[in-house]
């Protein structure tokens, strides 16, 4: 039995990294040893599970109709183990993550060392990605998304305040470019533009003037998915760049970059961790729930 359950666990991990090596990782022992749980579980069920390639590995048709019906079941299997936790009394495990670069600075990496120290038996794996990724098919406990980009069914807390965006260039591009007084004028100007990482398209800038939405198309001769590129590209004079309020915010401060358009850039909700609504709140998740609440509060529970 337990084999089995070692099979079938290996077996979730490799259809969700797509890698023996990354599932390996997850699980913390070797790609061999992952390799050989499941060889002995498809021995055992006598049919094969995952199509092995030199460059990748899937599910077959039959791996697709098995974890179906697996997935339930080991997410059950693992919330009886993580409910001992709250018996012992100590949160304990790995909690899995995702999230997207622009929650990275404000959200995790605040709170990182305290968390871990508050509860030295949770592990934090965490995976930064901007894409939309399912953390359910995935494997993750919980992730970490915008307000307006939330399923319905989903338990979402929220970890910061409404947020902003802003239009900032260099000293030196507004010297020699001037500065649009309203969002239309950008088409006269050179827009770093972000192109998504899930769809591939080029983001639109969106704004609003006097309760009536804009949303343009912009050019530039720059595109890129990194906000990180996006910010020193605006330092360094090559263009307008949209970015998140809080992030430009020290380079405003500093006058390095120079804000237009700001009373045409509206809120929106913020950052939200968010679960699955069906899952049951384990402990060392609640425990960063908790600790993510306590620190809006401005202090410990």
């Amino acid at each position: 039995m337990l084999d089995e359950l070692s099979g079938l666990t290996a077996l979730v991990a490799v259809a969700n990294k797509r890698s023996f090596t990354a599932a390996a990782a997850q699980l913390h022992v070797t790609p061999s040893a992952i390799s050989q749980s499941v060889r002995a579980l498809e021995e055992r069920v006598g049919v094969r599970l995952l199509q092995r390639t030199t460059r990748s590995v899937g599910l077959t048709e039959a791996g697709e109709r098995f974890l179906a019906q697996l997935r339930p079941a080991m997410e059950g299997v693992h919330a009886a183990f993580e409910s001992l936790d709250a018996v012992r009394g100590r949160p304990a495990g790995t909690l899995r993550l995702s999230i997207p670069r622009l929650a990275s600075t404000p959200v995790l990496e605040p709170i990182l060392a305290e968390f871990l120290a508050a509860y030295p038996e949770i592990r934090l794996d965490v995976t930064v990605d901007d894409r939309l990724t399912s953390i359910v098919e995935q494997g993750f406990d919980a992730g970490i998304r915008l307000g307006e980009m939330l399923d319905k069914d989903v338990v979402a807390v929220r970890v910061t305040e409404d947020m902003r965006m802003a239009v900032v260039g260099s000293p030196a591009y507004f010297a020699a470019r001037g500065k649009p007084r309203h969002p239309r004028e950008l088409h006269a100007h050179d827009c770093i533009n972000y192109r998504n990482t899930t769809s591939g398209a080029l983001a639109r800038w969106e704004f609003s003037d006097k309760g009536r939405d804009i949303t343009l198309a912009v050019d530039g001769r720059l595109s890129t998915n990194d906000n990180a590129l996006m910010l020193r590209a605006a330092l360094d004079g090559v263009g307008l760049a949209l970015l998140m309020e809080n992030s430009v915010a020290e380079a405003l401060a500093s006058k390095r970059l120079i804000r237009v358009l700001a009373s045409y850039c509206p809120t929106f909700p913020g950052l939200f961790l968010y679960y699955p609504s069906r899952t049951q709140l384990a402990p060392k998740l609640r425990a960063l729930v908790d600790f993510l609440r306590a620190r809006r509060r401005g202090g410990p529970e």
